[in-house]
């Protein structure tokens, strides 16, 4: 019987099939050929000049490539589109950017009625309602933390940290204090607020945004050497102003020993006391809470004795011991006059009695009794 593959007249008289026997296990199926690269050509296209015997045909690959680029590209679309929409309906706006309002500040000389008593450091202290405040630094206590609706305990905790290290610095560095150097409250501001600062310490002006004092506590060395001993005692406070901002407000009495500036032996009971009265707000957003650093949104300041009216925008102009003030009331001002505004305010200082032993314990700044109301 003969093979399946051998043809009708059956096998061939030498009993091989010769080269072809390898190829009886290939099957020529349709899904060959259409996958053919190459078609010959019939016999009659063969027939005209310079014809080829086959054609290239269009493989399957390239088709299937150019499917999946465009799948590709219709996928990419769509996911970008999505992307837009989605940002469109987000549920959350992004933060909007606030802008930094430059310092608002006030500055109240304090006018003695009579001479100013002059003593020794340990005897002014003793006889002022100073005698009771704590020394330095520790008079700038913190108040128990907790977290708010929109900050965490440890961010209250840092803007009440940076508030005191601003007080620290600005009313207890005694090269602050004594006029040589801005340095250690110019690192703990605001970029945004450093052109306004930079030109109140360079170009210091009453017009209640550019006082250096309004900044910072600065003596004129020319005039007065403070003590490194001060007497402090105040509050702090802290509250939301929004979902991202802090507020903290600092109201402290600061009690300064001065001595004069002039050079020479100092005289026993040369020395005098000066007052200073800060009350400032201080803002934090979540990068400032991050830097270390704030914004001062507020400041007014009452210090004495000094004479009054005096240009205190600079540095402050104490009156020393045995100096009185000639009390003549503020400046005229005049809405008239072009250039810079100037508001000139001033009050009379008024030193309430020590405490009483029994009453030695803090009572809060109101206590104090160093400095009037607000005119």
């Amino acid at each position: 019987m003969a093979d399946r593959g051998d043809p009708p007249e059956g096998p061939s008289e030498n009993g091989a099939s010769g080269s072809e026997d390898e190829y009886r296990s290939l099957v020529f199926d349709e899904s060959f050929v259409r996958a053919a690269r190459l078609q010959e050509f019939s016999a009659q296209e063969r027939m005209g000049e310079h014809a080829r015997a086959v054609r290239s045909l269009p493989g399957r690959a390239v088709r299937n490539g150019s499917r999946a680029a465009l799948a590709l590209v219709v996928l990419i679309a769509l996911a970008f589109g999505t992307a837009v929409f989605m940002g469109f309906r987000h549920p959350y706006q992004s933060p909007v950017a606030r802008r930094t309002e430059p310092l608002r500040m006030t500055v109240v000389p304090l006018a003695p009625r009579g001479v100013v008593p002059g003593g020794t450091p340990e005897g002014l202290f003793a006889s002022s309602p100073a005698a009771s405040f704590p020394k330095g630094a520790a008079g700038i206590s913190l108040p128990v933390t907790r977290r708010t609706d929109n900050f965490s305990e440890n961010q209250v905790f840092t803007a009440l940290a940076t508030a005191k290290d601003y007080l620290v610095a600005s009313s207890l560095d005694l090269d602050v204090i004594g006029g040589t150097a801005v340095r250690p409250v110019e690192s703990l501001l605001d970029p945004d607020q450093m052109d306004q600062f930079e030109r109140s310490m360079n170009e210091p002006h009453d017009d209640g945004r550019h006082a250096a004092t309004g900044w910072l506590v600065r003596f004129d060395p020319a005039e007065a050497v403070p003590d490194p001993e001060v007497r402090v005692r105040g509050t702090l406070r802290y509250a939301e102003a929004g979902s991202d901002t802090l507020e903290v407000v600092s109201d402290h009495t600061f009690a300064y020993v001065l001595r004069p500036a002039a050079p020479g032996p100092r005289r026993t009971g040369s020395a005098s006391l000066f007052t200073v009265r800060r009350e400032m707000r201080f803002r934090f957003d979540r990068d400032d809470l991050r830097l270390h650093r704030l914004e001062v949104q507020t400041s007014y300041v009452q210090a004495g004795p000094q004479a009054c009216p005096s240009d205190t925008t600079g540095a402050l102009r104490p009156l020393l011991a045995g100096r009185r003030a000639v009390v003549r009331g503020p400046a005229g001002t005049d809405p008239y006059a072009p250039g810079r505004p100037s508001a000139s305010l001033c009050g009379t200082l008024e030193v309430s009695s020590p405490p009483s032993p029994e009453q030695a314990a803090p009572q809060g700044p109101q206590a104090s009794g160093t400095a009037p109301s607000r005119p």
